[in-house]
């Protein structure tokens, strides 16, 4: 699996699952689209389909997380996390096969 989600990120993603009243079947899907400032962004939000022939899908703690193959191709080894901060709190994204990132740690270049 491209993606490593960590305890922390899985803990705020079923508390806004919780929030928004979504189903249990509900996934994390990651992925990247064209755009940011560095070339690519990543992509997060829910979903309720699954394709096996186009998605890879994991379980981590108890979070369902799906990844579209194509975007795979960027984000293999990435771990996903959660920071909570004075300054700043949202999803980070450590990607090793990320040459430069903006300084937003939202998009990033392969």
């Amino acid at each position: 699996m491209a993606i490593t989600l960590t305890e922390r990120a899985a803990k705020e993603v079923k508390k806004v699952l919780e929030e928004q009243k979504q189903s249990h079947q509900t996934m994390l899907r990651v992925g990247v689209v064209g755009g940011g400032c560095s070339g690519f962004s990543y992509d997060l939000k829910f979903d309720d389909k699954y394709d096996e022939k186009l998605d890879s899908k994991t379980v981590q703690h108890d979070v369902t997380v799906v990844v579209d193959k194509k975007s795979a191709l960027y984000l293999d080894g990435t771990t996903v996390d959660y920071y909570e901060g004075l300054e700043k709190r949202g999803f980070t994204f450590d990607n090793p096969n990320a040459v430069k990132s903006c300084g937003c740690g939202s998009s990033f270049q392969a």
